[in-house]
């Protein structure tokens, strides 16, 4: 209790790291939701480490270019960076899947491995954001600044919002689409509206606490929640509320055992995924029993 007495304090030095693993954590489900609903769980799988593909070129331009630059800046070019390499990958992977080119799983598998590798390859050789950048890529979520948690809430706040004034019309978009056809509506638009706030939340995400926490949280609160909701309300709140909860309790659980708070985040929602598909499999057996 000690721990959380400590966690939970104003004063502790950590805090800003405590608040933002909860904002991503209650954020980043409400995407999930929309990527299982689309069944397009393996996206979220590639894009975190595309988006932090972005942030590694973004990082290095300075750099190439022989600029000095400061904090904030830095920041906005790892956002700039992070926003296009997400909204362009969502857009060119959700386009080659509706014209059902190639096999789906397998680029976005490439593009996983291959965003992973020139990611590390362009952050080790640069000498200024090795030191931290590389740290975020492995999800060890050390210190974050007052102006890197506004803005990270500030941008969320923005998502959800714009979320919840066109929620009928993405849902409807994402989950009966010759529904939406036949009812006039712009489908193209919705669906170019969902992806750039799909990416937005994931260069947000990435750039907060880095794409393992990012892609944790996309997918495994949606998933979860998926067992046991039985509408697209429950849905939402169920993964937003698990996520919310994981995070808070997996940067408890780090602090108190020193752990990195990305890995510990991901294996405790893998535990409780893990623990929820028992459950569902021993209730349905109750049922089909009774």
């Amino acid at each position: 209790m000690e721990t959380l007495h400590q966690i939970l304090s104003l004063h502790f030095l950590l805090r800003n790291s405590v608040y933002t693993s909860v904002l991503i954590g209650l954020a980043c489900p409400l995407v999930g939701v929309f990527l299982v609903l689309r069944r397009l769980v393996f996206m979220g799988v590639a894009l975190p480490q595309i988006s932090s593909t972005g942030v590694a070129l973004a990082l290095c331009l300075p750099m190439w270019l022989g600029l000095q630059v400061t904090p904030q800046s830095e920041h906005a070019l790892a956002f700039a960076g992070s926003t296009i390499f997400s909204v362009a990958a969502i857009l060119i992977l959700a386009f080659l899947e509706r014209r059902g080119r190639g096999l789906a799983e397998g680029r976005l598998g490439m593009a996983y491995v291959v965003a992973m590798a020139i990611s590390i390859l362009l952050l080790s050789k640069n000498r200024y954001a090795e030191i931290g950048w590389l740290d975020l890529l492995k999800g060890e979520i050390i210190t974050i600044s007052d102006f890197d948690l506004a803005l990270t809430a500030a941008i969320l706040a923005v998502v959800l919002v714009i979320f919840g004034l066109f929620r009928k019309e993405l849902l409807l978009v994402s989950y009966d689409r010759a529904l939406a056809i036949t009812l006039g509506r712009n489908v193209i638009l919705w669906d170019a509206l969902l992806y750039l706030l799909i990416g937005l939340m994931v260069s947000m995400a990435v750039l907060s606490v880095g794409p393992l926490i990012a892609f944790g949280f996309l997918l495994i609160p949606a998933l979860t929640a998926h067992m046991f909701a039985y509408n697209m309300r429950q849905l939402t709140i169920f993964a937003c509320v698990l996520g919310g909860i994981a995070a808070f309790a997996g940067f408890w659980m780090a602090y108190q055992w020193d752990f990195p708070v990305g890995p510990t985040d991901v294996a405790l929602l893998g535990l409780i995924y893990g623990i929820a598909f028992i459950v569902r499999k021993v209730v349905s057996m109750t049922e089909a029993i009774i």
